[in-house]
């Protein structure tokens, strides 16, 4: 048998009292994680059939309680996904066809995204179609089978919400994809405008300016060039980028 078990049957990923027979290797493991951290190939959760009891190593279809000892395999138990868990919060959503960490109230399924989304951002979020089936951007995982919910960004893309939070206490605002920001920014914008205006630049670049594009509102044009930052005159983010050499007025020619 393969699979690390802890004392009380659980392994890392969840806590549960039975191992699952995966007909791809014909190898008991606590979970399809423990399989794949192990193996070169992915487990087939919806393949399960028959478990394997840890008090009592009776071997038995897959049910939620052990027809020999009695021992409950887990408080949650899913026949589509045979996920056993402690957590009896986690729900199986047939939209998005397996299970998800709940409590289940706090979720909606949206159609578009094809993924369920926390209540909160129901009326505000970006939809994308089908955002979620890709990996996610920092981690590199999928993010649509991830135990970790995602968290879409107001330009559309979407992070594990662990990835996302790391991100932004690692100094870095901007979607890893698309570079626009993440959060925002209006606060630490404004200290950058004050910071800028007690730093004149030295007299010769006072009427420099440089052609910009803006990463968060995607406009061009011509604004006053500082070293500090240049800021976009549509939006009033400093998320940009040059777009063109600087030009100087005639009085200061280069």
């Amino acid at each position: 048998m393969a699979g690390i078990v802890k004392e009380d049957g659980s392994c890392i990923h969840y806590k549960r009292h039975c191992k699952l027979l995966a007909k791809c290797c014909g190898e008991f493991f606590v979970c399809r994680l423990c399989h794949d951290d192990v193996k070169q190939h992915t487990m087939d959760r919806f393949s399960v059939t028959t478990v394997k009891c840890i008090q009592c190593g009776t071997e038995q279809p897959a049910a939620k309680v052990c027809k020999d000892c009695g021992m409950v395999f887990g408080e949650y138990y899913c026949s589509i996904c045979h996920l056993f868990d402690a957590d009896n919060k986690q729900y199986h959503c047939s939209d998005c066809g397996i299970c998800r960490v709940g409590p289940k109230e706090y979720y909606f399924h949206c159609f578009t995204c094809n993924l369920c989304l926390a209540n909160d951002i129901k009326d505000t979020h970006k939809c994308v179609q089908n955002v979620s089936r890709q990996n996610c951007p920092v981690c590199m995982e999928d993010l649509h089978t991830s135990r970790i919910s995602g968290i879409p960004l107001p330009c559309g893309h979407l992070l594990h919400r662990t990835c996302f939070k790391d991100t932004l206490k690692s100094g870095f605002y901007r979607c890893p994809l698309c570079v626009r920001s993440m959060v925002s920014m209006r606060d630490f914008w404004k200290e950058l405008d004050d910071e800028i205006a007690m730093t004149p630049m030295p007299e010769e670049y006072q009427s420099t300016t440089i052609m910009i594009f803006c990463n968060d509102c995607l406009e061009k044009g011509s604004v006053p060039f500082h070293v500090l930052g240049m800021k976009c005159s549509s939006c009033g983010s400093y998320n940009t980028t040059q777009d063109g050499g600087l030009s100087r007025s005639p009085q200061h020619p280069c």
